[in-house]
């Protein structure tokens, strides 16, 4: 089935997402791995990801660990430090593909204060044909209910949607939905991708 819209994950797609790099780089390495072995930030994020408030949920958790508390309120006050860089090829593929007049989606799993907070930065964010994102929806990837939403509320087919996501687990629960995927380990693949698809000409798909 041809393909009638792309769905772009963000973080380590559009964005980098290394929380780990930005902890090595303000505490070092020892610290983080201390850190990260007492605290598990992974999990609080994923609370922050399915709808539980940004700031709150970080500090409340930073309370519990005193001998980390200001490392964790970092994850807040440094948030948009392990959200950065921008992918410079991967957003221009995605505005290539909306001059191309390609519906273009988000399905991301992101919290909603550190979403609005990231759209204040990064403009691409705001250029979505529909944004789906986990902290609004309350539910996060790799539950098969977000697919199962994105399918009903946009319309479209599920072996008409190409997804882009850098794990596994969620292209993997989006493949057994019916989708097409794209297991992204950089923007070169996905340019290649898409004009294998025929969705951008070699020239509108360079970086």
């Amino acid at each position: 089935m041809a393909i009638e819209a792309v769905v772009f994950d963000i973080g380590n797609v559009l964005i980098e997402w290394n929380p780990e790099r930005f902890y090595d780089a303000a505490i070092g390495e020892a610290r983080r791995k201390a850190l990260f072995s007492e605290v598990d930030l992974h999990a609080m994020n994923d609370r922050v990801d399915r709808g539980a408030p940004f700031q709150e949920t970080i500090y409340e958790t930073a309370e519990q660990y005193p001998d980390f508390r200001a490392e964790v309120r970092m994850w807040f006050d440094h948030w948009i430090e392990m959200a950065s860089p921008e992918i410079p090829h991967s957003v221009k593929l995605l505005r290539s593909l909306r001059q191309r007049g390609v519906p273009v989606f988000a399905l991301s799993n992101f919290g909603v204060g550190s979403f609005e907070y990231a759209q204040t930065i990064y403009p691409v964010l705001g250029e979505f044909d529909r944004p789906y994102i986990s902290g609004y929806m309350k539910v996060v990837k790799p539950d098969a209910r977000i697919y199962q939403m994105v399918e009903e509320d946009s319309g479209v087919s599920p072996a008409a949607l190409l997804f882009a996501d850098d794990r596994d687990d969620n292209i993997a629960a989006a493949k057994a939905r019916g989708w097409q995927v794209h297991r992204f380990e950089g923007p070169q693949g996905l340019a290649d991708r898409l004009v294998a698809e025929g969705l951008l000409s070699k020239r509108e798909a360079a970086a």
